[in-house]
């Protein structure tokens, strides 16, 4: 532990510097992926044409069976390597968890509520705006939340075409025989997991106790 602990504070830039990058390619992926379902969760929720929403829920769902490597493997003919092929698929990755708790949430408002919402004159927009999203943070929250955790998971694949991140501590040391770097590699995966699992946590429940009891509330 001692050697370990030595090895820890002596390549600590190189673990920063690893860290950083980690968190770059995760919370780009989310952000974008967050950017895409969200609207287009709640543009499904208003769509009548049905079978159109069975088509984007199965390609949704698709991307998830695709092995990481396999999809990296098939982005980098398109994207070549590093940090840009490696966002992309964990953006596809990203959608439909984000997008089946947004369509969720925006199922679950009460309905009586947005009855007379729009007996009060309220548009559609307003609607979205002022009662469904509020309502639905707590869902879209949890699926984000569940999303980012898998994504610092699946990011640490990233190393393997060049983008960096934890991952690149437990390939090199694997590759050079360094028990120490693979360590780190993974603790520090472990660790960021857990912090930012509990920091989302800890804003899904505020938003649950802010906007969770409203479905109920008189607009």
């Amino acid at each position: 532990m001692t050697d370990i602990w030595s090895f820890l504070q002596l390549r600590m830039p190189d673990l920063l510097t690893a860290l950083r990058e980690h968190l770059i390619i995760s919370f780009s992926s989310i952000l974008l992926g967050s950017l895409i379902a969200i609207p287009l969760g709640i543009a499904l929720v208003y769509n009548r044409i049905r079978w159109v929403n069975t088509i984007i829920f199965f390609i949704a769902n698709l991307m998830q069976t695709v092995p990481s490597l396999a999809l990296l493997a098939v982005l980098i003919p398109l994207l070549g390597i590093g940090i840009k092929p490696a966002i992309l698929a964990l953006l596809l990755y990203s959608i439909m968890p984000i997008l089946r708790n947004t369509y969720d949430g925006f199922q679950a408002v009460d309905r009586h509520v947005l009855e007379s919402a729009r007996g009060m004159g309220y548009s559609t927009m307003q609607r979205i705006l002022t009662i469904q999203l509020p309502l639905s943070l707590p869902y879209i929250m949890s699926g984000i939340r569940i999303t980012t955790v898998y994504i610092i998971s699946w990011a640490t694949l990233a190393a393997l075409i060049g983008a960096g991140g934890i991952g690149q501590l437990i390939i090199s040391g694997m590759g050079v025989n360094k028990p120490e770097l693979v360590f780190s590699g993974a603790l520090g995966a472990v660790i960021l997991a857990f912090i930012v699992d509990w920091l989302l946590g800890q804003l899904e429940k505020w938003l649950s106790g802010k906007f969770g009891r409203m479905g109920g509330a008189e607009v």
